[in-house]
């Protein structure tokens, strides 16, 4: 229990100071694994009531100090394309509109794929690290950062032309042109994102996450004084201030990348760059891409909800009415987020160092403790139904509007307190490609179904069809927690260990460019 004060924060490394091989590293498990709590939970001669408030304590710890500052680093990257929005609509409506439409439209396809393919990092890592394969961490980093840049390829290309694919969606000609505009200065941010996501997985299943909420903090202040400079005083208008979110991006990795090289606590796990890296990249992709897919079904069904919503007979009302319940849901879903990143990495890390009862012990602890938050403020929410649209608009009609919502946004931010939880904890023991199917089953399946049936044939408008998909939510998470109910974590375990060695090149000695 000692040593557990003193560790809870920092990253758990061997005790030597050399770097350890295929050889040695299950030896280190014991070294790993220094916070009692696999001992704790295993204590069959202490009753387990007594062993449940030691364990907790140990456990809430633990993913405060991951939770809290993942928190902080997605509601900052949420700020400051927010932030991007509000300097150009400074400018007029249209460049409203434009930067909008480039950020909600285009942009956030990139961010959720690239931020998908990235989670096969979190899984080989998060693993790799409990097991104490230290120096495959950098090489799991490199083979993710290859694959990812070279995805940034395609996704340039429709960048190029997002002009005539916004025409091709019926989007007017003025609108198109200027948000073209906005998205040309975002091509540099597409590789940013291939390098960042990567970055931030490997020092997430290290548990090092407060320098990253940090190195955001200080970007955000940079962010905004250059957005300033650039949209008012220099006259780039709609293209600086997109140019100065890519260059805030590019701030980020640089600054990260120089903590993983300079600092003393990536020093086991970040050697130099590696010829391995090259080595298994197809293998690695299918891994990559099933990560992708799973976040991007998720991401896409909830764009859907509004493209229906604007399809109604009186789109404005529904619009407005449902674009301030998912603003609101989205402030709310980054903590989840934070949960979804703490329980990732907590479940990987303890089933590469052989701790099944620790696993199973996080997953409860983090899905309860993730559960309590979203039922405060869903009732918080409630409570406040009257008056939350005030916060966006003076309208009394989208007022009410967004009143009559607000019971189903409260169910929703429960729900959403279990689902990323549970989404986290698929990814810590690398579930994807079947969380991929469950997600295009349940969503696509069921969930936009029921939500067209509901809002168009039964004419139950936007609540119809919000009602409808999120069916198709609880369906997922109802399969979800089952399958984790009947998780047998001495399996996971097995599972990790053959994963670990499959990736793991045992050849020879990684070849390295740099020391």
């Amino acid at each position: 229990m000692g040593s557990a004060n003193h560790h809870v924060c920092e990253p758990l490394l061997p005790a030597s100071d050399l770097p350890l091989s295929s050889d040695q590293s299950f030896t280190s498990n014991k070294h790993h694994s220094n916070t009692g709590l696999e001992s704790i939970l295993s204590d069959t001669s202490v009753p387990f009531r007594r062993r449940l408030g030691p364990a907790t304590w140990i456990e809430f710890k633990l993913l405060f100090c991951l939770a809290a500052p993942a928190v902080v680093v997605y509601l900052i990257n949420y700020v400051m394309s927010m932030s991007t929005q509000i300097f150009s609509g400074h400018l007029g409506n249209l460049e409203l509109a434009a930067a909008s439409l480039g950020n909600t439209g285009i942009q956030i396809f990139a961010y959720g794929l690239m931020l998908g393919m990235g989670s096969a990092v979190e899984t080989l890592c998060g693993q790799a690290y409990g097991a104490g394969k230290y120096d495959m961490l950098g090489v799991y980093l490199q083979r993710s950062a290859i694959l990812l840049s070279l995805t940034g390829i395609p996704l340039t290309i429709a960048y190029v032309f997002s002009k005539q694919i916004l025409l091709l969606l019926g989007e007017s000609p003025r609108i198109a042109s200027a948000a073209a505009v906005f998205v040309f200065g975002l091509i540099p941010q597409i590789f940013a994102y291939a390098l960042n996501f990567p970055i931030q997985k490997f020092l997430q299943a290290q548990s090092i996450v407060a320098p990253s909420a940090y190195i955001s903090a200080g970007t955000l202040v940079i962010h905004l004084v250059m957005s300033w400079v650039l949209v008012y005083k220099t006259g780039l208008g709609l293209l600086g201030a997109s140019l100065t979110l890519s260059l805030s991006w590019w701030i980020i990795v640089i600054a990260q990348f120089v903590y993983i090289v300079k600092g003393e606590k990536c020093r086991h796990t970040w050697q130099g760059f590696s010829m391995q890296a090259f080595s298994g990249l197809p293998e690695f992709f299918k891994l990559s891409a099933a990560s992708a897919v799973m976040l991007c079904l998720e991401t896409w069904y909830f764009q859907i909800l509004v493209l229906l919503a604007g399809l109604l007979p009186d789109p404005e009302i529904a619009l407005d009415s449902l674009a301030i319940c998912t603003t609101v849901s989205g402030w709310v879903f980054m903590i989840s987020v934070g949960f979804n990143a703490a329980a990732s990495v907590r479940v990987s890390n303890e089933l590469g160092a052989r701790n099944p009862k620790s696993a199973a012990f996080s997953v409860v602890v983090v899905t309860v403790l993730s559960f309590i938050i979203s039922v405060i403020v869903a009732v918080g929410v409630l409570i406040l139904r009257d008056v939350i649209s005030y916060a966006f608009t003076e309208g009394e009609v989208v007022a009410a509007a967004v009143s009559d919502l607000c019971p189903l946004l409260a169910l929703s931010i429960v729900i959403n307190g279990i689902q990323p939880v549970l989404s986290g904890v698929a990814v810590g023991c690398g579930w994807q490609t079947f969380v991929a199917y469950v997600n295009v089953g349940c969503y696509y399946g069921i969930g936009i179904p029921l939500g067209c049936v509901m809002g168009f044939v039964l004419k139950l408008g936007a609540k119809g069809i919000w009602v409808g998909m999120m069916g198709g939510t609880v369906m997922q998470t109802i399969i979800l927690v089952w399958i984790t109910v009947r998780t047998d974590w001495n399996k996971e375990v097995e599972e990790a260990q053959k994963r670990l060695n499959k990736w793991e090149d045992q050849k020879g000695p990684l070849q390295r460019w740099t020391s």
